[in-house]
């Protein structure tokens, strides 16, 4: 069965770095994109970054630019987020997901995607 498992959270003091990763299985990783949410307490789940099937194509969110890079390698069947200059509101569960279609639209868009990993908590403060 398709299944997306995040791992790498934990807690970090602002200024520092984590890298998450995404390790996929059940399917063939090559043909998807795959993009990164995250959801704080009491808000919305917004869009991270997206990364296309080949990985030369990655999308992210204006906040983040500069401090997030997403990547891929196929070959592990796994994806990353590193993120570095961690600020406390970054604070966040940090999910990946399964795009389905094969194009970079709407990849801010969570009904876009169809299978999700069960998160993995981010959490920035000294």
């Amino acid at each position: 069965q398709v299944q997306l498992v995040e791992s790498g959270g934990g807690l970090v003091q602002p200024g520092g770095s984590l890298r998450l990763s995404c390790s996929a299985s059940g399917f063939t990783l090559d043909y998807y994109y795959i993009g990164w949410f995250r959801q704080a307490p009491g808000k919305e789940r917004e869009g991270v970054s997206c990364i296309s099937s080949s990985g030369l194509s990655t999308y992210i969110a204006d906040s983040m630019k500069g401090r997030f890079t997403i990547s891929r390698e196929n070959a592990k069947n796994t994806v990353y987020l590193q993120m570095n200059n961690l600020k406390p509101e970054d604070t966040a569960v940090y999910y990946c997901a399964r795009k389905t279609s094969r194009y970079g639209s709407r990849w801010r868009d969570s009904a876009e995607y169809d299978y999700w990993g069960q998160g993995t908590q981010v959490t920035v403060s000294s």
